[in-house]
């Protein structure tokens, strides 16, 4: 049997790739905004329903980049259950991450903790949209507003994702993406950053370019973070079919909680209300003492039969070893508690019901 892995990339048809690529051979334009970059951005801008957005080379400069646009100092109001990237690029900009813990059913950050870890040094809100699970946004923005903080949402996990009928890009003061090729939407690599402040949008630019505005002007210091034609041709193709992709996701979602739902000792993820959601992934939380196993039993129970899990986030930040001397993740008790606990399983558009099968059986199995 072959193995089943966490994730597989979506791709285009072969042929369609390379028809989308064909012309750079003719014009041997590869990188520096060209025409499949623009493209990209002016369909991606119209499909994420957003007035403002860049496109870099990955999701982290996105991140990264943005912070570093706003010229900010001081401590950022974030969450430990994250991926890596996210406390990375607040510290890369010399900034001090504060970890707020989580909501144990949708796993953002808890936003009834949020106030209580403002300080005067206080300049912002990371928040993370986690699993396509989107934020509190409207009392977010409540918080940001009545202590004058920016707001910079970590949205990897959430592309494609409406709320009450708006992208999910178009809330905060900035929102970044990552194209990752285990995303739901992807260019190989690459990430975009969406916003509403022109000002921004320039200071952005500068940072992914060198600080470059004409062929004899280079007015600021900036990096180089500019995604490329065939990462752009890659998005342009996967873009068609978005929506034909999220649907097949959909199906695969719907049997796992058709095979999943009751079990007992499983917590399952959410559908939040007045949310479209991206059925990004599909995970698992497991109470050792119902279900009779604890996750990392179950993770080896799986890999044993050639399936792929993923203890996605595991270890929480604030635990990493880069981190830990100065943080304690039990001050998180919430996200440590479901650090341990979670289990991702694989979720992505090809996956057939045959193969969702296969992985509940040996789940719900018993010794």
């Amino acid at each position: 049997m072959d193995k089943i892995l966490v994730t597989r990339s979506s791709m285009p048809a072969y042929e369609e790739y390379i028809s989308e690529i064909k012309e750079l051979w003719d014009s041997h334009w590869l990188t520096n905004m060209g025409v499949k970059h623009k493209q990209l951005q002016k369909e991606l801008k119209e499909y994420l329903g957003v007035e403002g957005i860049d496109l870099l080379t990955n999701g982290h400069m996105a991140l990264e980049l943005s912070l570093q646009a706003l010229q900010m100092e001081g401590e950022v109001i974030t969450t430990p259950f994250t991926f890596a990237s996210t406390t990375h690029a607040i510290v890369r900009n010399g900034l001090k991450p504060v970890f707020c813990d989580i909501d144990p059913v949708d796993f953002t950050i808890d936003v009834s903790k949020i106030e209580g870890l403002i300080t005067e040094k206080t300049c912002a809100i990371v928040p993370v949209h986690v699993y396509g699970n989107i934020c509190n946004v409207e009392e977010i923005e409540r918080i940001a507003k009545k202590h004058n903080l920016k707001v910079i949402y970590d949205a990897a996990h959430a592309f494609g994702i409406e709320y009450k009928g708006k992208g999910i890009g178009s809330f905060g003061d900035v929102s970044c993406f990552s194209f990752h090729a285990t995303k739901v939407f992807n260019t190989i690599e690459g990430g975009a950053v969406c916003f509403k402040d022109e000002a921004f949008g320039r200071a952005l630019y500068g940072l992914k370019n060198f600080g470059i505005r004409g062929t004899e002007i280079v007015d600021s210091v900036g990096a180089n973070a500019k995604m490329n034609e065939f990462c752009a041709a890659m998005g342009i193709c996967n873009l068609r079919h978005i929506e034909e992709e999220i649907a097949k996701r959909e199906v695969v979602y719907k049997r796992y909680v058709e095979r999943l739902q009751g079990v007992a000792g499983l917590q399952m993820n959410p559908v939040q209300k007045d949310v479209k959601p991206n059925y990004s992934y599909f995970p698992i939380v497991i109470d050792e003492k119902i279900f009779g196993i604890d996750r990392n039993g179950l993770f080896d129970r799986l890999a044993e039969s050639g399936i792929g899990a993923r203890k996605y986030f595991y270890p929480l930040a604030n635990a990493f070893d880069c981190y830990k001397a100065e943080y304690h993740a039990s001050e998180t008790p919430i996200a440590l508690g479901i650090s341990e606990c979670v289990l991702t399983l694989p979720m992505y558009a090809d996956l057939s019901l045959e193969q969702v099968d296969m992985i509940c059986d040996c789940i719900t199995k018993k010794y």
